[in-house]
């Protein structure tokens, strides 16, 4: 996007103080943000769901075992039985695909779990259940209270660090150590 104010492609790190407890100490990914909304996938919220129990459900019969015991996030407080399929661009295209960066997708269409389940699909994905959501003007208005920091992505904390180290991780890509910032915030 072309409008520096928007935060597509950008992490939200939640500050120390932010008590919401869907958003408390999160590393969310803003897939899409524009003057009517945003919306985002939490990236360090793991259920207790695996994706092979996804498949199981969705009567997919998976052939990589590997595939099976990836855990699946909570995405968001938002339609929380909806799936939304983070990866990179494969060539290939799916039935409803959102291009967050020219590097990072987010899928909701079943056929890339389908894709998935034989092999085919792209190699590095996870997989959320639900998203975030912001009304116009909502996103912006938290960045002011200092709910949020923000950071560009870095898509190793979407695909390959742990899930208990995102958010410092997410921090530390703006030289910020999470443990020396204050759980009180006010305004000079």
């Amino acid at each position: 996007m072309s409008d520096h104010r928007y935060l597509t492609n950008q992490l939200l790190i939640a500050m120390p103080s932010l008590a919401d407890p869907n958003f408390s100490q999160t590393v969310t990914l803003v897939c899409e943000h524009s003057e009517s909304g945003a919306l985002g996938i939490v990236l360090n919220r793991p259920l207790e769901m695996r994706l092979g129990e996804v498949l199981d459900q969705l009567s997919l019969p998976n052939k990589d075992p590997k595939l099976a015991e990836r855990a699946v996030l909570r995405g968001g407080p938002v339609q929380p039985d909806r799936g939304f399929v983070l990866h990179r661009p494969t060539g290939r295209t799916w039935d409803s695909t959102l291009e967050v960066s020219d590097t990072l997708h987010v899928t909701t269409s079943r056929d890339i779990l389908e894709s998935m389940a034989r092999g085919e699909g792209p190699g590095e994905a996870s997989m959320a259940l639900g998203y975030a959501g912001w009304d116009a003007g909502q996103l912006e208005d938290e960045v002011r209270q200092n709910s949020w920091l923000t950071a560009p992505c870095d898509e190793s904390i979407v695909f390959s660090v742990p899930f208990e180290q995102r958010w410092n991780a997410a921090a530390r890509l703006l030289g910020v150590d999470l443990s020396r910032i204050s759980h009180l915030s006010g305004r000079a």
